[in-house]
């Protein structure tokens, strides 16, 4: 099976996968569907997060990475409806990202281990509620709608 991923510098040695921090997990989002991953990639970049590249992967080499990465693989499968607020992250990046600013700047270690240089993450994920902006809960309801 084929899914689709948001890469960073595709084809590049500072190739960087689009993940979420989630309650101290770091998931990575598997599309099912391109169109899915498209959107969410426009999503990311009306953020002025860089532009990242969907790439049509095996579903098995990228469960095989993130096993030995440590990471969460979340398959968001074609209609894809979300249920609670951690569901909602997979349909729209949260409001407030990691600093990624300087992330080519990441060493990994021998053990595989990867260690940032001066990078702090931003509050995100869902340990801390965002104040709420009714003008945007209604933005969201009327996207989500869409869905």
């Amino acid at each position: 099976m084929r899914v689709h991923v948001l890469l960073f510098d595709a084809g590049t040695d500072s190739e960087g996968i689009h993940s979420l921090e989630i309650a101290g997990r770091t998931v990575v989002l598997l599309f099912e569907n391109i169109d899915d991953a498209e959107r969410y990639a426009g999503l990311l970049e009306a953020q002025d997060f860089p532009v990242p590249t969907v790439e049509a992967l095996d579903r098995e080499d990228v469960d095989l990475f993130c096993r030995e990465a440590g990471y969460e693989a979340r398959v968001i499968e074609s209609g894809f409806v979300p249920s609670n607020d951690e569901e909602r992250l997979f349909m729209a990046p949260p409001q407030i990202n990691r600093d990624v600013s300087n992330w080519k700047d990441d060493t990994v270690s021998d053990d595989g281990v990867v260690e940032q240089q001066g990078v702090e993450p931003a509050r995100q994920g869902l340990e801390t509620e965002p104040e709420s902006n009714p003008e945007l809960d209604e933005l969201r309801r009327r996207l989500e709608g869409l869905l």
